[in-house]
């Protein structure tokens, strides 16, 4: 992995601290701080930016390009695969670029800062009966800027989609600084309008390749979303057959612009829920009736079958916290169990 020179780290640190009031953080112990976010690989940065206004993020990019110093971008490192680990500089968002920038309660959309945590986000929503439904795991940590950048699913994408399928619009630079304006295609203008038409273009040309070999999954992040001209997702990216540029940023984990804002779906939060505990000997079986468990209910109320495994059941039984839970859904020593839950609009769920 190619590293940036001591001079031009250097260099770089004395600009990013002239030109900006944000934390510029290169020792050592900084760089080795965030050389690591949840995953098994460690990359030690040329150094850390943690901008304080959201205008520094461009000017930390300018001052990038003239140095020749990658960036990586960076929201809550909950990410297992690596993403946010690099040589280049960190832009850590989470800090002072994490606010809610508009809030439309009767449309359902708010914008958001890549840098706002989805639990606090849904914490402010919460009060107007309305929550951002892409409920990942780290909820209490991920951010919605890096939730875009690798497609974050959560337990209910079965109900309500993945990231790509509840980001309505995107604002961005480009590497060269341009700022963009990523929405609905026959809306677009400038440079959002040709990068469409040139995706538009590569569809075209690449529709039986598209048809032949792109995995017909749900969520898919080992590419980009050349398909949103020609859908192969289970899951259509829009409900009206309408393309959203935006939804070419959704998985594309910072490799085609830096984020500066998101503008999203948002749903009512459900006024019933319903949480049925299936037990099973084997592991394999509760493997194998997920598929069928998914068909149940009425469309749309199922919304979500999680599977846990025995050592999960295990370590729950050691902590006081969940063991009574955990006892009363348990019949006999089971090997595995699904937990399946359904929302409803209605309290006669």
């Amino acid at each position: 992995v190619a590293t940036a020179s001591n001079e031009v780290a250097g260099l770089l640190a004395k600009r990013l601290k002239t030109e900006t009031q944000g934390e510029v953080l290169f020792s050592a112990a900084d760089r080795g701080r965030y050389a690591t976010d949840a995953s098994i690989y460690q990359v030690k940065p040329v150094g850390v930016f943690v901008p304080r206004f959201a205008h520094e993020v461009s000017t930390a990019m300018a001052i990038c390009r003239d140095l020749g110093v990658p960036i990586v971008p960076r929201g809550g490192g909950t990410s297992q695969c690596g993403q946010t680990t690099g040589a280049g500089l960190v832009i850590d968002h989470t800090k002072h670029i994490r606010n809610v920038l508009a809030l439309d309660v009767e449309k359902r959309t708010v914008e958001v800062e890549p840098g706002m945590v989805l639990d606090h986000l849904n914490a402010s929503l919460k009060k107007h009966g309305l929550w951002f439904p892409v409920d990942v795991s780290t909820s209490a940590q991920a951010t919605l800027g890096g939730m875009a950048g690798n497609n974050s699913c959560g337990s209910r994408s079965i109900a309500y989609g993945n990231m790509v399928h509840n980001v309505l619009g995107a604002k961005a630079w480009l590497s060269d600084g341009t700022a963009i304006n990523m929405g609905l295609f026959d809306q677009s203008t400038g440079r959002a309008k040709a990068i469409g038409e040139f995706v538009q273009q590569l569809a075209t040309q690449l529709k039986p390749e598209l048809e032949a070999h792109w995995p017909k999954v749900l969520r898919r992040v080992a590419g980009y979303n050349l398909d949103i001209f020609h859908n192969q997702n289970e899951k259509p990216y829009t409900g009206d057959g309408s393309v959203n540029l935006a939804h070419l940023l959704v998985g594309s984990e910072g490799t085609l612009a830096l984020t500066h804002s998101l503008t999203l779906r948002l749903s009512p939060l459900p006024r019933a829920k319903v949480l049925g505990v299936v037990n099973f000997p084997t592991f394999v079986q509760a493997m194998q009736a997920a598929q069928h468990i998914v068909k149940l209910g009425t469309p749309g109320a199922l919304s979500a079958v999680e599977l846990v495994d025995r050592t999960m059941i295990d370590l729950a039984m050691l902590n006081p916290a969940f063991a009574p839970t955990m006892r009363s859904a348990l019949i006999g020593e089971p090997e595995a169990i699904l937990l399946v839950e359904f929302h409803g609009e209605d309290k006669a769920l």
